[in-house]
């Protein structure tokens, strides 16, 4: 008796463990999906597409402008202009990046893309 007493509580307990642990994992990704949402819709609100007749672009998290005359997309390779950090890693020049997102958060001076990257062998 005292077995079968002893076997039933911890089937119990562990029931009732797998079951909290399974609603505390249910509520952590609800919370994770609303935190996503709320930063989407921050994002939106505060995403600028152009700025005094320059298109706004995002290339590898930092914000860029365009002057060129067909406007970018996502996925298009462009040239940015040398900086410090770049000629160290890839020597002088222009360097090539992939634009991430249209429009910047971004507030403070943005640097222009020197060009379209020429197409590579790759790209068809």
């Amino acid at each position: 008796m005292a077995e079968a007493h002893r076997r039933g509580w911890s089937e119990g307990y562990r029931s009732g463990s797998e079951s909290s642990a399974g609603l505390s994992k249910s509520r952590i990704e609800r919370l994770e999906q609303r935190v996503k949402e709320l930063e989407e819709q921050l994002d939106s609100a505060q995403r600028v597409y152009e700025i005094n007749g320059c298109q706004t672009v995002e290339v590898g998290g930092y914000g860029y402008c365009w002057r060129g005359d067909a406007p970018l997309e996502v996925g298009d390779r462009v040239l940015l202009p040398e900086n410090y950090v770049s000629r160290l890693k890839n020597g002088p020049g222009p360097t090539v990046g992939v634009v991430n997102k249209l429009g910047t958060t971004y507030r403070g001076p943005l640097s222009d893309i020197v060009g379209r990257a020429p197409a590579t062998g790759r790209d068809g």
